[in-house]
Order: C-alpha cells, then sequence, then structure tokens
C-alpha cells in the first residue's frame, strides 16, 4: 500500500529481501526495486521515497513495522550520518557470507568462466580500530542531523573536526568518537579541536576558502609509532607553532609530527612538501620481522594486522619454492615484492608512483634484502615485451592493480609472458572478473580467497590463483 507525498509515495510494510551492491539494501514493490539504507534483509518498513528512475526507486526509512531478528545494535554514536561502517546492523558472519557471495556472483555473471568453489571470506580479527590512517577535515560549521534541526533548539553555529558527508564537498559532521582507529587517534583530534576552538583559531569554509585549519591526518602503526600531519590554509607561523608545541607536548607518544601549508582550492596534498616539525620523518610498520618505512606521503593497507592475512594468501598462492623469477605488478611501496622476496629468487616490482618506487627501494636496503629491482613508470609502457626479453621471463607474476583493474595492454604483455601461475589481488571483484575473463584464454582459474580488509563496509578484497592451461 502507498499514498503520495510531494509526488513521492510513502511505501508502507516494505519487506527489505536482500543486500545490494554498494552497501545498500533492498525490497520489492510492485515489482520495482527500492533501496534503502542502514536495513538488513528481514526488516518491514515503511519507507519514504526519495528519488524515482525507471527500473528503481530509492527512500530512507520513517518507520520500523518489524525489525529483522538479524539485525544487531550499532555500537557508533555517528552511524547512520557519517556514512562510514554501513553495516554495524547486521552481525559479522553475515557480511562475511554476503561477500563472499558478491565475489562469487561478480566472478560468475561478469568473468563467465569456470570457477573452482570459493573460500569463505577470511573475517578481520580486529572489527573495530583496525585502521591505521584516518583524515579528518576541519570546518567552520558543522552538519546537523535531520533530528536536530527537527528539534529545533538552539544549535549554533558550532565549528565541526571529522567527516565529510557523502556526496558533499562542503559538509563535515563533527566527530566525537571513531571506532575505527586505536587510541591516541580520537584524543589527538579532540584536543586540536579543543585548542584551536579556545584560542581563537579560525576553521576552514570549503566554499568561501577562508579559515586557518584545514585537514589532520593521523598514521598509527602496529609498532606503536604514530605520525599526525596538520595542514594549514596559509602560512600563520606563530598559530601553526603554537598547536604544534602543544600536541607534542600533550602526546609524547607522536614520534613524527609534521605540517603542510595547503593554499589550494582542493584538499589534496600529493603535490606539497611535508614539514616534518618535530620527531623523525617517517613511522615503522611491521610485518613478520620485516620493516616497512612509512612516510607522510606512502601508501600502506590500512589494515595492518588483515593486510599480513591478504599478503599470507597471495604468497601461498603463488606457491614459491626460492628458484622463481616473480614479477610485482602494481607494487606500491614494494610491501608484497619484499614480503615474498625470502622464497623467491628474484623480484620486479613495477609502479606508476615514482615516490612509492623510492620507498620500495628503502623498504628492500632497510631489511637487506638484495634480489629486487624496482620500476617507476606506466604499467602499460614499462611493461613490454622488450622488458620481458631483457630481464627473463616471470614464472609467477602476482598484480594489485587499482580499482578499475589491468589495461588491455597489460594483460597481454601477462599472455605473451606465460608465466606458471599468475595471483591477481584485487579490491574490485567486477573489473577483476572482465580481466579473469581475458585471461582465461590461456588460463584457468584454481583458488578463490575473499579477504575481508573493512569490517562493517561493503568492501571486499579478492585473490584469485590462475594457472597455465
Amino acid at each position: 500500500m502507498a499514498r503520495k507525498k510531494a509526488n513521492y509515495p510513502l511505501v508502507e510494510g516494505l519487506e527489505i529481501t536482500t543486500l545490494a551492491a554498494e552497501g545498500k539494501a533492498m525490497g520489492r514493490w510492485n515489482d520495482v526495486v527500492v533501496f534503502v539504507p542502514l536495513t538488513v534483509p528481514g526488516d518491514v518498513v515503511d519507507v519514504q521515497i526519495r528519488s524515482k528512475r525507471r527500473r528503481f526507486m530509492e527512500g530512507f526509512v520513517v518507520r520500523y513495522v518489524k525489525k529483522s531478528p538479524l539485525r544487531a545494535e550499532a555500537f557508533c554514536e555517528h552511524f547512520g550520518v557519517c556514512g562510514g561502517c554501513k553495516w554495524q546492523n547486521l552481525p559479522y558472519g553475515e557480511q562475511l557470507r554476503f561477500k563472499t557471495d558478491q565475489v562469487r556472483d561478480q566472478l560468475t555473471r561478469i568473468g563467465k568462466i569456470e570457477l573452482p568453489e570459493i573460500a569463505p571470506c577470511l573475517g578481520s580479527a580486529e572489527t573495530q580500530f583496525y585502521r591505521n590512517k584516518l583524515e579528518f577535515t576541519f570546518a567552520d560549521r558543522r552538519w546537523l542531523t535531520r533530528e536536530e534541526i527537527e528539534s529545533a533548539g538552539d544549535i549554533g553555529d558550532a565549528p565541526a573536526v571529522g567527516f565529510h558527508i557523502p556526496g558533499m564537498f562542503d559538509k563535515v559532521l563533527d566527530i566525537r568518537k571513531c571506532w575505527l582507529q586505536p587510541d591516541p587517534s580520537n584524543g589527538i583530534r579532540m584536543e586540536a579541536k579543543r585548542f584551536c576552538v579556545e584560542n581563537g583559531y579560525t576553521f576552514h569554509n570549503a566554499r568561501s576558502h577562508e579559515g586557518l585549519m584545514r585537514n589532520m591526518i593521523v598514521r598509527t602503526a602496529s609498532t606503536g609509532e604514530v605520525m599526525v600531519i596538520v595542514v594549514f590554509n596559509s602560512d600563520d607561523r606563530p598559530r601553526i607553532t603554537a598547536l604544534m608545541d602543544h600536541l607534542a607536548a600533550k602526546f609524547p607518544e607522536i614520534t613524527s609530527l609534521f605540517y603542510i601549508v595547503n593554499t589550494k582550492f582542493n584538499d589534496s596534498v600529493g603535490d606539497l612538501d611535508p614539514v616534518c616539525y618535530r620527531g623523525k620523518d617517517h613511522i615503522i610498520e611491521e610485518m613478520e620481522g620485516l620493516q616497512f618505512k612509512v612516510g607522510p606521503k606512502s601508501f600502506y593497507q590500512t589494515n595492518s594486522e588483515q593486510a599480513y592475512n591478504l599478503y599470507k594468501v597471495a604468497r601461498e598462492f603463488a606457491g614459491l619454492t626460492g628458484n622463481e623469477m616473480v614479477y610485482d605488478l602494481y607494487t606500491g611501496t614494494g610491501t608484497i615484492a619484499n614480503f615474498v622476496s625470502r622464497q623467491a629468487k628474484k623480484v620486479i616490482g613495477i609502479e606508476y608512483v615514482p615516490e612509492a618506487i623510492e620507498d620500495a627501494k628503502v623498504n628492500s636496503a632497510l631489511n637487506h634484502i638484495e634480489n629486487t629491482l624496482f620500476y617507476a613508470g606506466d604499467m602499460k609502457d614499462i611493461l613490454t615485451q622488450d622488458f620481458i626479453n631483457q630481464h627473463g621471463r616471470p614464472d609467477v607474476i602476482i598484480t594489485d592493480p587499482p580499482r578499475a583493474g589491468m589495461h588491455d595492454d597489460v594483460i597481454n604483455t601477462i599472455l605473451f609472458a606465460e608465466p606458471e601461475r599468475i595471483v591477481y589481488v584485487s579490491c574490485n571483484p567486477a573489473t577483476q572478473a572482465r580481466d579473469l575473463s581475458l585471461l582465461s584464454v590461456k588460463y584457468s582459474v584454481k583458488k578463490v580467497r575473499p579477504v575481508d580488509m573493512f569490517p562493517h563496509t561493503h568492501h571486499v578484497e579478492n585473490v584469485v590463483l590462475l594457472e597455465k592451461k
């Protein structure tokens, strides 16, 4: 049953039947799919539709008629507003089950290739405080929830330090406690906000581009080391010095304290120079006795403990005996290359970002690894038939491309190289499925193992072993 409201119906008694892509849940009303966020299968809800397309509608819950027995209680006060951790209301076992189903569906439907049985998604031991990096945004006015606006109380123009509301570059939710990153992350953010408010620091306005305080990045390593990077809108040296000195005194556990002056209209800092204000210019991550140097711009998997499990699956799939030539494509800072180097004869890592390749070389030297070589440049330009003829055919290729998957030229070069085994690590099973289909002219999929790097989200990593036919 439904009745009209502002041209969009109120759908009453909609049963949520399944989870869908991008972390949404859905039900059907008059044969039309209705996507409803923050619900779980088994919920029966009244839904206010807010957008209609030809094949589907989207809406939000105005009343729970019946709550699903599957439902879990969300543990974060910001759940449903901040946009992160969308599946807090779903028990962790169900999240893993759906991620396994999602991988199976995409590989089957898009890849259209023969698959072995897919192993269950490998869960993360930590489902809270598992991230080693978060970026917070300062804003001169905090985002108000619908409940706050409807209460019509005296709210005021309080500033915010927190996360962007999804899809809104200039709207920031003030975060009191985030469950994603371990201490001292929450303490540092809250103290920085308190100090800035009490001392009259201005917070950034993304539209007018005014206000001193822009961003804060906190990195926490498994070794206990902490890096803090504060981004300012102008080189106001007295205020920068006062805040940096205060944070250093209040949090002696900060091992690496940086600031960046960003006067640009966007928040990206990759092209700017971080200034090391106090401590060392990096922190150290550790994995199986190997040390990895992480600088202010370095990439490192954001769930340290689960990254170790992911790399162990990749290494196991690679089946190394110590005699293999391994190519590690999209090597980043060389984490996988260095991780498998002890079990290989030689590892060649290729990566687009030159700074990442410098990190990879440093990480090899730091761990006294002498059988790695790293090259920077566009993958399709470097990984050519000439390159393979020069360096030798790989016995094993490990590839961990970005979300878009691999370029056709790269796939063609892999097919030319004809390694015995390919280990394909992916953060996007849909583009992985497309690539597996292209590789299937010479390769069969032998093993599939999803790995959950991001509990309470719809994201899933997937590792596939291909063997030459």
